[in-house]
Formats: structure tokens, C-alpha cells, sequence
């Protein structure tokens, strides 16, 4: 299993592994995830399934190796799912996926291997318009959007060690290249845009192959950077609460600590859980995001 993500109401699993399936669950009787769809349409392992806001119903998107990015809606019954989109024009393996906010309308975001990311908006349901951005050296690994308190904006994070923050030009209806971050001696492996924590800050968390977790904290135009402690082994996924105050940190030694800012601007660890069953460290890798997701992966593989 690479990648495990319940919808926005928890009645949902999503799973996806190498077998090259999404399995669809319904979780919510609490008791023993039942399986109510396999969705086969991707022709290599897929890496990261992703939910849209339910406003738009209930809709999945899903990428994989064989470098396709596929849309689902979900019909009038459970087993009831089409595919309304699907995108192949990387050309290599698309490696994350991420949803902007709903306030800018059905929008998704997807990084590949072919050195760039893609942003997909739904004009209608049979409708898509898709643009291509240069983005890595070698290859984009993690894309996540801005909160809608501000204009259109998102980050990547690559194989060229670098994090970028692209912006739409609304008169040029173009993506431009906002800001570059350098700090990472590795691959980049996740980045994750903090909620909006109403102090006026943006802030970015990355992690990567160099075993770092770097914060980066915007103040008027300038990104100042913070790393954590240095990790024992690379790090796969960070991952903020909803609150925007705790950060969660998944690495290659199984183990996830919860991060939190003091007040005099230092990062500690408050909390860690060892020994943590983890999907397959193939890249990219996506860990389990929450408590739920993962008691429900557990008796997924118990079963």
C-alpha cells in the first residue's frame, strides 16, 4: 500500500499499492472497513489518491507510474463510480496529487518524473483545461496549495533539492516562479502548506532524502527557514493538523512525531508513536495522514 486517505466526512478509505488498483471502503460503521468498489484503470502502482472537497460530491483523484492522473465521481449508489477525467500527458510518473482550495473552484495540482507539475481545472464535468509548468531538474515529487485567503498559489518540491512557490499571473493567465528555497542537500520528498493560521504568516513545511525538516515562515515578502532536529533516516511526509499548529513528520525509521511552534519561535517534538506500520518507501512516498486513516489500515492488513 503506498498512499491511504479517508474523505472529508470520514465515511470513506481510499487505498492504492503496486497491484495498480484504488480500493474504495466504507468506513462508517467504525467496526471493519467493507470494501465497496476497485476502481482498475491505471496500468502501473499508483502513489497518492486524493478527495475533493465534498461541495463538488464525492470525487477522487488518483496518479501513478504510468503517468496518468485519473478523476472518479461517485454515482447514486456505493459500487456506483465513473471516471470523468483523465490526463496523460507527462511522460513519466506522476508522483503527487493535491486539490486546491474549493473556494477557487475543482482544481488539481500533480508533480511528475518529467520534470513537471500540471494544474487541472474543471470547467465542467466533461470539460477539463490542463497547463504544464516547468518545474524540477530531474523530477517533481510533492505539490501543495495556498490557502484561498490569498491569490492563487502552490509549492513544489523536487529532485533538484530545491522547494517552489508558483503563483498565477491573472492578466497573463500563466503559472510564474514566485519564490525558490534553498535549503535541502537531497531530494525534496513532501512539502505541506500550513492552514491559514490568522497571524498573517504563510508558512511551508518540507522534508527529504537529507533527512531534514525545514520550516519555512513568510513575513511581508521574505521566507525565512527553521530546521528540526535532524532526523535518523530520510523523511517521507509532513503533514499539518487542520488548526495549522501541529505538524506531523513520517520517516523511513517508522516512527511519526507531532512538531509544534512556542512562543519564542523554536520548533519542539511533543509527542511520538515507533514503530509505525508504513507503506512502501518507493517514490514518492505517502504515509497514512491521520489516527483514523491509519487504525483503518491496520485491520485492512489484519484482515
Amino acid at each position: 500500500m503506498h498512499d491511504a486517505q479517508t474523505d472529508a466526512y470520514g465515511l470513506y478509505l481510499a487505498t492504492c499499492s503496486s497491484d495498480k488498483k484504488v480500493k474504495v471502503f466504507d468506513i462508517s460503521d467504525n467496526k471493519k472497513p467493507l470494501l465497496i468498489k476497485t476502481l482498475e484503470g491505471h496500468e502501473g502502482p499508483v502513489w497518492q489518491v486524493a478527495w475533493a472537497h465534498p461541495t463538488f460530491g464525492t470525487i477522487l483523484a488518483t496518479c501513478s507510474y504510468d503517468k496518468t492522473v485519473i478523476v472518479w465521481k461517485k454515482g447514486p449508489t456505493p459500487d456506483d463510480w465513473t471516471n470523468i477525467f483523465t490526463y496523460k500527458e507527462h511522460t513519466s510518473s506522476v508522483n503527487s496529487i493535491n486539490w486546491a482550495p474549493h473556494e477557487f473552484g475543482l482544481i488539481l495540482a500533480a508533480g511528475s518524473s518529467d520534470m513537471t507539475a500540471s494544474v487541472h481545472t474543471c470547467i465542467t464535468e466533461t470539460r477539463w483545461e490542463s497547463v504544464k509548468i516547468e518545474a524540477h531538474n530531474v523530477g517533481c515529487n510533492a505539490v501543495s496549495w495556498a490557502p484561498a485567503l490569498q491569490n492563487r498559489r502552490f509549492v513544489t518540491g523536487g529532485c533538484d533539492n530545491l522547494v517552489k512557490i508558483w503563483k498565477l499571473d491573472e492578466e497573463a493567465h500563466k503559472w510564474i516562479n514566485e519564490h525558490t528555497l534553498e535549503g535541502h542537500t537531497d531530494w525534496v520528498r513532501d512539502v505541506a502548506w500550513a492552514p491559514c493560521l490568522g497571524q498573517g504568516r504563510n508558512i511551508i513545511a518540507s522534508c527529504g532524502q537529507d533527512c531534514r525538516v525545514i520550516i519555512w515562515t513568510q513575513e511581508r515578502d521574505q521566507w525565512r527557514r527553521k530546521e528540526l532536529s535532524r532526523f535518523r533516516d530520510v523523511v517521507w511526509l509532513v503533514s499539518w493538523a487542520i488548526t495549522g499548529n501541529v505538524l506531523a513528520v513520517s520517516g523511513g525509521d517508522n516512527n511519526v512525531s507531532l512538531w509544534t511552534e512556542r512562543e519564542n519561535g523554536e520548533w519542539d517534538t511533543f509527542s511520538e508513536v515507533n514503530n509505525v506500520p508504513m507503506p512502501q518507501p518507493l517514490p514518492p512516498t505517502s504515509l497514512v495522514r491521520s489516527s483514523h486513516q491509519l487504525a483503518a489500515a491496520k485491520q485492512l492488513d489484519a484482515d
